[in-house]
């Protein structure tokens, strides 16, 4: 998913549009030979809208034409020879984005006077972001990266950058060159810079923290003050300009190993709440305790999706297509949650094993 999709982003996309704020959704597939298809389908979800569109009377024709190009513009953006499992379009006056999702989405075209945001929001609680940071004593480059890849984020005032000499300082660092150049001065007011620029980073979008680089820069930072409780230390030295693949190799033992030991320390709440009398399990008790606001913390395995339609005040199982049939349940469980401020997990298949794939710890 693209990395720039933060809490401010989702607040703006969220925000009521002149009539109609037209949401394009459909599943899309990494390789072939599903992928074949998806071309076809994204045409037919094109001129669907395109309908909706014409023959709905409330819209003027001059706001048509406009979000019908704007449509026009988005599709020639997409790019389905690099798709993950989910696309997303939006389209108002005078707006369009483009959103590919590592999450699948169901097929729908909505007009309303809002985006529907459900699917970006549940993407962006499983895709597990977290920032790196890898430093040298002449740059310090930032990275927000996933279980899949890590991108270099330009932002916040990242890279930060300084000349020295000699100028191969990261190869000296790692053949142990220039020992003292971490106690000098200067790079610690670099670094100091640094160290500060992170801090504002981190309060404003909080994610783990990934620190990066030799022993010696390790130190000099960890001089500095603490960054938060979910920041880890790696010791690999000459990442600071390094290819985004290396960045990522160099994380994900220690990102695996969290992860792991977040999913027992999960397991042991729930067990917990159970005792409690705090527990809901299943999709249909989940899903009243966060329309109720009761939900603290809700844990959804990764790649669920069911199809329900409401009956009075419980769900019951349902096949696409059946009237009042709602195929992303799951993601709208997830939105409602976050927006009560409850932390939702995602964790792997099979860890929700007799608990209805979805559960919840309730605050009450």
């Amino acid at each position: 998913m693209d990395p720039v999709l933060s809490t401010e982003v989702l607040a703006k996309l969220r925000q009521p549009r002149p009539y109609p704020a037209v949401s394009l959704a459909m599943p899309t597939h990494r390789r072939g030979p599903d992928n074949a298809q998806d071309p076809v389908r994204l045409r037919n979800l094109l001129a669907e809208a395109e309908k909706r569109l014409t023959g709905d009377p409330d819209v003027p024709r001059e706001r048509r034409l406009d979000i019908l190009d704007q449509l026009g513009r988005a599709a020639a953006e997409v790019d389905l020879t690099r798709a993950e499992d989910g696309l997303v379009i939006y389209a108002a006056q005078g707006e369009h984005q483009v959103w590919s999702l590592p999450r699948t989405v169901p097929e729908r075209v909505v007009l309303s006077d809002t985006f529907l945001t459900r699917n970006l929001v549940a993407a962006r609680a499983a895709e597990q972001p977290y920032w790196a940071v890898a430093v040298a004593a002449d740059r310090v480059s930032l990275w927000s990266g996933d279980p899949e890849r890590a991108t270099e984020a330009a932002r916040d005032g990242f890279p930060l950058t300084r000349s020295l000499e000699p100028q191969d300082v990261e190869r000296e660092e790692r053949v142990g060159d220039v020992p003292s150049l971490f106690r000098d001065e200067d790079t610690r007011q670099f670094l100091r810079e640094a160290h500060e620029k992170l801090r504002v980073l981190l309060a404003a979008e909080p994610r783990p923290l990934y620190v990066l680089g030799s022993a010696a820069a390790l130190g000099a930072v960890e001089e500095l003050g603490p960054l938060g409780p979910d920041t880890v230390t790696v010791e690999h030295g000459g990442l600071a300009g390094a290819p985004a693949a290396a960045v990522h190799a160099a994380v994900e033992p220690s990102r695996a190993a969290r992860a792991a030991a977040a999913v027992t320390a999960l397991s042991a709440e729930l067990d917990a709440a159970r005792g409690r009398r705090e527990f809901a399990g299943g999709i249909d008790e989940v899903w009243r305790a966060a329309k109720e606001g009761r939900a603290r913390l809700v844990a959804v395995e990764e790649d669920y999706r069911t199809v329900v339609r409401e009956e009075g005040d419980h769900l019951q199982p349902a096949e696409a297509g059946d009237a009042g049939a709602r195929d992303d349940m799951v993601d709208e469980i997830v939105e409602r949650a976050l927006d009560t401020g409850a932390e939702v997990r995602f964790v792997p298949t099979g860890t929700l094993d007799g608990q209805g794939r979805i559960a919840a710890v309730l605050r009450y």
